[in-house]
């Protein structure tokens, strides 16, 4: 029986492990199964006789020897003999307390000693050569020299003391493998790692040898060169240990404190503690012992002990170090950068010094590879603590002059300005005015707001910045902005200022739904403005000019009180080319009136695009957005998407949630519009995500109502009545678009659930909603043919009736094939016989020219309904199967069953639906998808189809559509798991994932 000595912790020594098999490994550190199962990987092919190396990398306390100790009791249960030696440990005494205790002590500074690590690995052999030992056989002996400590090894022929230390390791090898652990391998000697470099090259191919090296890659080696050859690339597998994720933190917390934690409680843990794996066991052995609960409060002792460690590591290794290396430590931390020339110069000693300084800090893991700040809050804590706060002062204050000297941008000094204290000079202030510009200008304004705010406790009068504040706030934080903004409106201030400030007055009214209030303002701020410039105002006053008229249209345009007025003021306005901000806003505008006013679809077109002659959205600019809304309506769908694809485009890239959310909405709509409903309920549910999320879109009604919308036709009516019992029917009161977009929007779902006289008055408000406000838009919440369509079910006819004949004019004043279609669609549907066939012909021809495919769907099934019930069953099954696909394409549940029960009616045959993506797929989409997901190529799939390669590349590209997903890849997963098709005879098989069948 072999057995396994390790010496008393504190003994510092190396071991050998002989250990028989113990029954099965031990548990991994969590969050390195993987690298575990490599190094496991590399020991099987070392057994084997192919000869292995691995280099461990990562920084201090990530986990790198409790790793090797994994390791270590792995081969134990193979009968591997294990040498392992740690190079320059810290010993037991002067480190902290760990879970990657109990293998022994390094070999501390004897390891840069020619063979140093040599002998630690192979010191508790006992070869001292006083006595015969058959490891020392067949030239063995050569190595004597570099195995006794003290021992003169430049005597000897270094080729010959190589050769030896290699007969040796051979000798150890001829019962059983071997595998030498080297840990801290950074502090290794070069003449220990050129003989490693020696066996390694000589044992490649034949014999059963393991080198494994642990080493820190931000520490500077003891013979770098000599490491590098050692783990040559060709022969050294590199394993890169990181920080732990919040779930690997969960599972050490498990595994210490006994009990599962919150993911709550693991996400406040990995920050807190970096996702260092002795930090955390540090932290949690502590909470263990102090019977800490894993809560808020765990959360929270949690962070104060991981700033504890750091900070008593921290300061331990700074007493150690000359006042220079202090000096220079303080310098990073203030600065927050690691640029040699500007730290010498706030540390006050030379650029070498400095150079010297941060490399030792590196090395100390006090600066993290990779950042040019210290490792983090609680470190940065610890080296400044020793100052007072003058000195510190007057620190900080020396960085903000040496950062403004070197030409650092405007953001790096001012987050070292908001640093001191007191109001500041006149010259920061000016740094913090151009920061919180460029903070606004790429979205950042919480960031502005601090710096604006620091610039009015220096210079309370300063208006600029009182406005820049503003604008600033108005974006996080409309509340807030109201009172600052109402503040500078009542100062006696010039014509100009007070225009703008009254433009911002009124965006900011309408994020809070005050909307009267500023209309009257914008209409005054108007008129005072034009009467002080006159007809003769120059181009920035003829710009300010248009901008307080965009914002007025844009605000009036919201309530039903206030729209008449600016419909009016919109009739008399000469339509702007463009060539300005304001300019395309107040073109979206118009046309947004034009639209609601529902008279002409081509000069709705001709406004919008003036409002999109900008290549793409403009920060703090809404043209776009306004614009989509009436293009949308026109039919112009591809221009709608493209204008709010560039809103979204903005929102991601300034980090504007609002817009984002909005622009999500709107699209949503679009897509709806168009029959793409899998696609509508992804922006909608993404836009109601948000406000869930992010506090200044959590008041917003249009995603709750859009995915309501798209809910109701994909068959799941009640979660789209949950979707809207989220709004509060009150708040929308007088609204000119959430009101009618609410009301219709219930009373689909309440037609969906089988409330059909409920349904009824629903449509009723919805109509009266928009006539209230002066909405005219035939396609605008179409109420009147649902109305129809439900007035009839319920034998209503004459009342139906009326309503269809009372909107063919507004429909025909319109124009558009929707519209028309539309129109014919609720004639046909009161009116029986013949007639009612023709009408319903019309309907599904005009809207078949549309982009409408879910109404084209509708019409083809009251098309083959009404053929139906003439007794043309052949004509009828034709229309109800064209139905069923239209409506399964666009994702249309609820329609397409019902087109699927009135074919099999008319005796025609079809699967039923499932809900799934897949059931919009065509019977050829599923067999080409099928195909493609097994492996075969475009031509196979052509010829096992008997088509052209391009009629499968447009199949795939259908199938890629309506699944979601952008390459044969992600058809695996898109597809349902069902067996390929059967190839035609002549096919090979086996390309289909099945054994080749047997010829007969």
């Amino acid at each position: 029986m072999s057995e396994r000595r390790i010496p008393p912790r504190g003994v510092r020594r190396t071991t050998v492990l002989h250990r028989p098999p113990a029954g099965g490994l031990t548990e991994p550190p969590p969050g390195r199964g993987g690298e575990l199962a490599a190094l496991a990987a590399r020991a099987a092919s070392a057994r084997a006789g192919h000869a292995q190396a691995v280099l461990i990398g990562g920084p201090s306390g990530i986990g790198k020897t409790r790793l090797l100790r994994a390791l270590l009791d792995d081969q134990a249960t193979h009968g591997t003999r294990t040498l392992y030696a740690a190079c320059g440990r810290e010993p037991a005494a002067h480190r902290v307390p760990s879970a990657y205790d109990g293998l022994p002590d390094g070999i501390s500074g004897g390891a840069a000693a020619p063979y140093g690590a040599v002998r630690a690995l192979f010191g508790p052999l006992g070869l001292t050569g006083t006595g015969p030992s058959p490891l020392l056989r067949g030239g063995a002996h050569h190595a004597l020299p570099a195995l006794a400590p003290g021992a003169d090894t430049t005597a000897p022929p270094p080729h010959q003391v190589l050769h030896g230390l290699y007969r040796l390791a051979g000798n150890l090898m001829t019962d059983r493998p071997l595998t030498l652990v080297l840990d801290d391998a950074h502090h290794a000697d070069e003449h220990s790692l050129r003989w490693l470099d020696f066996l390694l090259r000589r044992a490649e191919h034949h014999l059963p040898l393991l080198v494994v090296l642990a080493h820190r890659p931000e520490a500077e080696p003891v013979a770098g060169a000599a490491l590098a050859a050692a783990c040559a690339p060709h022969r050294t597998t590199l394993l890169s240990l990181g920080p732990l994720a919040e779930a690997e933190a969960a599972e050490l917390a498990r595994r210490i404190l006994g009990a599962p934690v919150g993911p709550a409680f693991a996400a406040h843990l990995t920050e807190a503690s970096g996702g260092n794996p002795r930090t955390l066991t540090h932290a949690l052995r502590t909470l263990r012992a102090e019977g800490t609960a894993p809560d808020e409060h765990g959360a929270r002792r949690a962070t104060e002990l991981c700033a504890a460690l750091t900070a008593t590591t921290t300061r331990r290794w700074l007493g150690h170090q000359p006042g220079w290396v202090r000096d220079v430590a303080t310098a990073v931390a203030v600065l927050g950068e690691d640029e040699p020339r500007r730290v010498a110069a706030l540390a006050g000693v030379t650029t070498a010094l400095a150079e010297d300084a941060l490399t030792a800090l590196r090395r100390a893991g006090l600066v993290t590879p990779g950042r040019a700040a210290l490792a983090d809050a609680a470190t940065r804590a610890a080296v400044l603590a020793p100052l007072t706060e003058p000195e510190l002062t007057a620190l900080r204050t020396r960085a903000v002059l040496l950062l403004s000297d070197a030409g650092r941008p405007a953001e790096d000094i001012a987050e070292h300005v908001l640093r001191l204290p007191g109001p500041v000079p006149p010259w920061m202030a000016a740094t913090l005015r151009d920061a919180a510009a460029r903070a606004a200008a790429r979205g950042a304004h919480k960031t502005a707001a601090r710096y604006l705010h620091a610039v009015l406790r220096a210079e309370p009068d300063d208006l600029s910045a009182r406005t820049e504040l503003a604008r600033a706030l108005a974006e996080i934080n409309p509340e807030e902005a109201l009172p600052l903004i109402e503040e500078t409106l009542a100062l006696r201030t010039d014509p100009r200022t007070k225009a703008a400030v009254a433009a911002q007055y009124g965006l900011t009214c309408l994020a809070l739904r005050r909307v009267p209030t500023a209309v009257r303002v914008l209409d005054e701020a108007v008129a005072a403005f034009t009467a002080e410039t006159g007809p003769g105002a120059g181009p920035a006053d003829r710009e300010l000019t248009v901008l307080l008229e965009s914002v007025l249209l844009l605000a009036g345009t919201v309530r039903r009180e206030t729209i008449a007025a600016v419909r009016d003021r919109a009739a008399r306005m000469t339509l702007p080319h463009g060539d300005t901000p304001a300019q395309r806003q107040k073109a979206a505008m118009m046309s947004t009136l034009t639209a609601l006013d529902g008279r002409s679809a081509a000069r709705t077109v001709l406004q919008a695009r003036r409002a999109l002659r900008s290549p793409a959205a403009e920060p703090g600019g809404w043209a776009a957005f306004a614009a989509a809304f009436p293009l949308a309506l026109a039919d112009e769908v591809d221009d709608a998407l493209g204008a709010l694809e560039r809103v979204l485009t903005q929102g991601q890239e300034y980090g504007e949630a609002r817009v984002y959310t909005l622009a999500l909405a709107a699209r949503s709509l679009v897509l709806h519009g168009i029959g793409a409903i899998p696609d509508a309920l992804a922006d909608a549910r993404t836009a109601v995500g948000l406000t869930a999320e992010e506090d200044q879109c959590a008041e917003l009604t249009m995603p709750h109502i859009v995915l309501a919308t798209s809910l109701v036709d994909h068959a799941e009516p009640r979660r789209a009545e949950e979707a809207l019992a989220r709004i509060e029917p009150g708040d929308l009161d007088g609204h000119v678009l959430e009101q009618p977009a609410y009301l219709m929007a219930r009373a689909r779902a309440r037609r969906a659930l089988g409330d059909h006289e409920d349904a009824l008055v629903l449509l009723f408000a919805c109509g009266d909603a928009l006539a209230a406000a002066g909405v005219a838009n035939a396609v605008l919440h179409p109420w009147w043919v649902h109305a129809v369509r439900q007035l009839t079910a319920l034998g209503r006819t004459g009342e139906a009736r009326e309503i269809a004949e009372r909107w063919r004019g507004p429909a025909r004043s319109w124009g558009t094939p929707r519209a028309l279609g539309l129109a014919a669609h609720a004639l046909a549907v009161t009116t029986p016989g013949p007639e009612g066939v023709v009408l319903h012909t019309e309907a599904v021809e005009w809207l078949a020219g549309s982009p409408a495919r879910a109404e084209h769907a509708r019409a083809e099934y009251h098309l083959g309904r009404a053929l139906l019930a003439a007794g043309d069953q052949p004509a009828a099954r034709e229309h109800l199967r064209t139905a069923v696909g239209l409506a399964r394409q666009c994702g249309a549940l609820a329609l397409a069953e019902a087109a699927r029960g009135g074919l099999v009616t008319a005796g025609g045959r079809m699967r039923k639906a499932t809900g799934c993506r897949t059931d919009l797929l065509t019977r050829t989409e599923r067999k080409v998808a099928a195909l493609a997901r097994a492996g075969a190529s475009n031509r196979e799939i052509a010829e096992a189809l008997f088509v052209t390669v391009r009629t499968v590349e447009m199949h795939l590209t259908g199938v890629y559509r309506k699944l979601g997903v952008g390459d044969r890849a992600a058809l695996a997963s898109a597809l349902p798991p069902e067996a390929p098709p059967e190839p035609p005879a002549g096919m090979p098989t086996v390309a289909y994932g099945r054994p080749a069948r047997a010829a007969r």
